[in-house]
Parts: structure tokens; sequence; C-alpha cells
């Protein structure tokens, strides 16, 4: 390993062309011969630092590398330290063992390691080159963004699954699951997170990169230095952080492993922990990426006429139950409406024919939806006999713990316009055509969906009832 290592000399030792022998390696042991060599030598580096027996430039020029900078700045990538830190009392080093073929392949990073690898890592900058415009530099994120919001849901819940499974967390497996976690995991995304940021920002066209990335990148970095988390949570995530000792304790692991939440990050959970905090950050990052251009897609034969954000004061839905075995009929329509319009000196401000629907607070996953066909009133309104009331409030209450009703009185309103059964088509959609472009522009935007314990959305009537809906609200928190 201290010896220069040329592939066509290593290739002529077992009969090969250079070319074949390293897709044969790779085929073999899962990596490639330069990351085996660049692994072994940082591996025995580290073991030299330790021994203190050569400075640090001895070291680099020992193992290949051109310059002390180029030395460190690979040593600090793999082993999570700078070589100088390396002789100071309790310093932690990885160590990758020599790879043994015979049946199977031996030594390396075992399996908790390779989960690392299972992410879906942004490494544009290793595919640009000078040649590509600013749109086609962008559209490599945004196609990048699609892969990774595909594959990173699962990854997050092996990483849950990890952080609980107890026989991976004694005292003798604590260094290199710190290692794995602290490095491997948090600070990995830290780096993408900064590539990402210039790698956008040399992007100078003007309206090609959506504002929102800035924002929510902004909050997954604060995620990742463990200092925005959930207020249940941030004790447990900044003990971590001093002494990842107390990962030994499962009740601390459970705070920061959380619940599996699904490949769509939907599922309902019992417990909100740390991971379930970086899943949904990860998910806002490229949320923000794919999701405009993916709005654009969706709207077949009709389009998005206005979109606005509102925040109203205390209100009051008042209706009765919409049947979903008879949504169409008129009558029942007009019976329902005759009785709201006598209540027309409660109005709300927002006095369209709705058709609310919720899940009570719960995930989609474990509670039906819910439907009803009335009107947003003002606060207390008097309830006619049959009808049910739901309540909305501006603001969570102090303590934020709140499931179900009273709602927020925050949604986006998005007006829709062109073919009516375009609007209301289910294949290819998540629900309806209105609902997941309501929901995607909202996603793109980096704006909070409260999902789920203040999830609601609405069809609007913007002609009454007895008429199509051609407009959607949905629950934000602003």
């Amino acid at each position: 390993m201290t010896n220069k290592i040329g592939i066509e000399d290593i290739s002529r030792e077992v009969y090969s062309s250079g070319a074949h022998f390293q897709r044969i390696f790779h085929l073999v042991t899962g990596i490639t011969l330069g990351e085996y060599i660049r692994n072994r030598r940082l591996s025995l580096a580290g073991r030299d630092l330790r021994l203190q027996k050569e400075k640090i430039t001895e070291i680099a020029m020992k193992y290949q590398y051109d310059t002390p900078e180029s030395f460190s700045k690979a040593f600090s990538r793999f082993h999570g330290i700078k070589p100088s830190e390396v002789p100071a009392k309790g310093s932690r080093l990885k160590f990758y063992s020599p790879l043994i073929i015979n049946i199977s392949v031996e030594g390396g990073f075992d399996t908790s390691f390779k989960l690392i690898d299972n992410f879906c890592w942004n490494n544009i900058d290793d595919k640009i080159t000078g040649t590509l415009s600013d749109t086609e530099k962008y559209q490599m994120v945004v196609d990048w963004s699609r892969t990774a919001r595909g594959q990173n849901p699962d990854v997050f819940d092996s990483l849950t699954d990890w952080i609980l499974d107890d026989p991976q967390w004694t005292e003798d497996k604590l260094v290199e699951n710190e290692q794995i976690l602290m490095n491997g995991v948090l600070a990995r995304f830290k780096e993408q997170n900064a590539k990402l940021r210039t790698y956008l920002s040399k992007i100078t066209c003007p309206d090609i990169v959506n504002e929102a990335v800035w924002g929510a990148l902004d909050r997954f970095d604060g995620q990742l230095r463990g200092k925005a988390v959930d207020p249940g949570l941030q004790k447990a995530v900044e003990d971590m952080f001093r002494n990842f000792s107390i990962m030994k304790d499962r009740r601390i692991r459970e705070l920061i492993a959380g619940n599996r939440t699904g490949s769509t990050g939907t599922d309902s959970v019992e417990l909100y922990g740390y991971i379930n905090c970086l899943k949904d950050c990860d998910a806002g990052v490229q949320w923000t990426l794919f999701m405009p251009q993916f709005v654009r897609e969706q709207q077949k034969d009709f389009r998005l006429k206005s979109f606005t954000y509102k925040a109203l004061p205390a209100m009051r839905f008042i209706g009765k139950k919409w049947l979903e075995h008879d949504p169409y009929d008129r009558t029942r329509r007009r019976e329902v409406i005759k009785t709201l319009d006598t209540l027309a000196e409660y109005k709300s401000g927002f006095d369209y024919d709705l058709l609310f629907m919720h899940h009570k607070g719960k995930g989609v996953d474990v509670e039906p939806r819910h439907g009803f066909l009335g009107r947003f009133m003002k606060a207390d309104t008097p309830v006619p006999n049959g009808f049910i009331s739901v309540d909305f409030v501006p603001q969570r209450d102090a303590e934020g713990t709140d499931f179900g009703p009273p709602y927020l009185s925050q949604f986006s309103f998005a007006v829709f316009t062109g073919d009516v059964a375009a609007m209301h088509r289910t294949d290819g959609y998540d629900s309806d055509a209105m609902y997941d472009v309501t929901r995607n522009i909202i996603l793109g935007q980096g704006v909070q969906i409260p999902y789920p314990d203040k999830y609601w959305t609405a069809e609007v009537f913007l002609n009454g009832a007895e008429n199509d809906s051609t407009a959607y609200l949905f629950s934000v928190e602003l």
C-alpha cells in the first residue's frame, strides 16, 4: 500500500486486461479498486498516526498523497477527524480490513456501514461540464431529487430499525456506531447540503432555481446541527451530540429513532423521533426541487387559475354528512344549503359551499376520510338540528400537542379552470387531480402541511353546491 499501484500492473498479475479486472473486482467485492486502495491506505495511515513515529507530511507521502492538504481532506472524510487530532486522548478511528476472497467476501465495512451508501447521495458536481446551460444543470438536480425521493424514505426506515436493534448497541460497538450515525449520516448530509448550495448559487439565470429550496436547506441544516428539532426531542438530541454513550439507553434510542413511516412517509406513528425529523427535512429539499416541474406535468386539460394562502380568524364549519354512495344528489344538496342560507348573519367572509374532509387528526392509513357538505361560519354559530360542526382556530394551543379539531384556520386556496372532468380525474393521482396539484404546489413552496394532527382538505363549489367543484382548500401551517 505504500507503493505506487498501477491497475495494469495488478491486472497483469492475474492475466487480465485492466478494464476487465476492474469490472470483475467491483462485481465480486461491491466496491471499486480505487475505493479499496484508498480505504486500506487511510486505515493504515490512521494506525501510523496513532503510533506517532512519523510526521503527518511523511505519512501523506508514504501513502501516495501528493500534498498534506489532499491527504488531510481524504483522511477527515474517512475517519471523521483531522490527522492532527489523532494523537488526542479518546480520538476514534475507523479500520477497513483487508478483503479475503474465497467463496464469500469478508472484511471491509459491515452491514451497518453499508446502510449509509443506500442513500441516494447527490454527486452532481462530478457529472457537470461547462458545456451545459443553466437549465440543463438545474434539470440534473431535479432528476436526482426525484430519484432520491423514491429511495431515501426506505433507507431512513432501515436506519430507525438499526437504532432500535438492541444487539447492535452493546458497549463494544458504540465507537463504530458513532462513526456511522454522526459522521456517516449527519456529517455527510451536511456536506451534501453545502455542495448543493454552492452548485445552485452558480446558476445565474433568473427564475430557474426555486427560491423555496434555500429555506428547505436552512431547516435541514438546523436539524442536522441538533438545534431545531421538535421540542419534545430537543434534550435527547442535545445529549446525544454531547455524549454519544447515552445511546446505550434504549429509551434515548427510541427518541432518536422514532417509528417507521413507510415508503411515502405518511404511515401513522406513535413516536415521532429525530430520524423522522431528518427524513421530513430531506423530503422537503427534494420537493422544492422537483415539485414545480411535476405540478406542470400533472395539469392535463385543466390549469391553475390562481393560488393564495389564507389565515382567517376563528370559525366554525357547519354541514351534513356527504353521501359517498350518492354524491350527485342535487335535491339533498339544495336542502343542506337552504338551511345554511338562514344563517346569513353568521357569515365568515369565506362563504363558498364546501365539501369538507378530514381524518379526525389521524393518519390516512388508520382513519377513513369523513366528508361533509357545508360552509364556514363565524365561531360559535348555533348549529341547526341534524347538522354537525367542526371548529377552527388561528393558532395551535400553547403545547401544540392536540390532535384533531379544533383545526387551524390556515389554508391554501387553489382555483382551477378548464375541463371539470379532468380536474376530478383519479387515474395517476393519489386522490384526484385537484387534490394532488394543490398539495404538490404547497410542497414545492416549502410550506408546512400539518399532517396528520391538523390535516384537512375541502373541495370548493365556486358557483354553489348544485354545480361542480372547481377549487380546492388544503390545510397548511403558515
